[in-house]
């Protein structure tokens, strides 16, 4: 193991990724309000001057996970500066979190911060028919419902066809009954409102997937989740590509887009070709 990787596994790992992270890669508009609240707000990622091409990039709404518990979109600056530096405009939006609200006032927030960035992506240099929502873990889940299940974009004016595509790194999208005793609260446990599970919401009309996991995460199951979604995708006929990663676990598998991790796995280029059709 390198001497980062050990590092990383006694201390701090967000911390330390963002401290290794270079800052002249992209421009950066930070906490951007879509609501009124202290956790409705967003830092914004533009590719560097110079670096972007003449049309209209790319965007990438992210979602960070963290049980629907913990995190803030400061810990993620190694994720804006990833896609930035690869022609990207990204949003990495707060949202609520357990205990302040439940299922779904998150969604509701996911949605409402996807549609503040939608309708602004041209004043970014972004073209709004390649906006992409993206996440890992809890975010991933936060990503998949509202690419799969309409009811979140459209009670923010849009709907899933609006986004060109989506991307869930590491997502729980098959996971009742809950099993984590801390995770159970946050979805009525055992009384679970119903249309909970992104796979459920699955049909012909979804949009283009880009599914990824650690091929022995040990904290979301990839075969129950990742794999099971992206086969139910493809026996419905929507565009699918599918990537378990051998050497990575539920952590690096969004690590590995950072500068100092990326040697670990191609994440980084795999979703860059994903969002840029290639």
């Amino acid at each position: 193991m390198s001497t980062l990787a050990i590092a990383l596994a006694a201390c701090s790992p967000l911390d330390l990724l963002n401290a290794l992270t270079p800052s002249g890669t992209y421009r950066n508009i930070p906490s951007a309000s879509y609501g009124p609240g202290p956790r409705q707000r967003m830092d914004i990622y533009l590719p560097h001057a110079g670096t972007s091409p003449a049309a209209l990039a790319p965007m990438v709404v992210f979602f960070y996970g963290g049980s629907w518990q913990h995190g803030s979109r400061s810990d993620y600056r190694f994720v804006g500066e990833a896609l930035a530096s690869r022609g990207i405009v990204v949003v990495v939006p707060d949202y609520r979190l357990y205990p302040q609200v439940r299922y779904p006032d998150f969604l509701a927030d996911s949605a409402a911060a996807v549609a503040w960035a939608y309708r602004r992506a041209a004043e970014f240099g972004a073209d709004p028919r390649r906006v992409f929502v993206m996440g890992h873990s809890a975010g991933a889940y936060n990503a998949a419902m509202l690419a799969l299940d309409p009811r979140w974009l459209g009670a923010a004016g849009l709907s899933p066809s609006c986004l060109a595509g989506w991307l869930g790194l590491a997502g729980p999208y098959d996971f009742l009954p809950i099993v984590d005793p801390d995770v159970r609260p946050v979805f009525f446990h055992p009384d679970y409102p119903t249309g909970t599970q992104p796979i459920d919401h699955v049909s012909a009309a979804s949009i283009p997937a880009f599914i990824a996991a650690a091929a022995s995460d040990t904290v979301v199951d990839p075969q129950r989740n990742t794999r099971q979604l992206a086969q139910k995708l493809t026996e419905a006929g929507v565009a699918v590509r599918l990537r378990l990663y051998p050497h990575l676990s539920h952590a690096t598998l969004v690590g590995a887009l950072s500068r100092p991790l990326r040697w670990l796995a191609p994440v980084l280029d795999d979703v860059t070709d994903f969002i840029r059709g290639e």
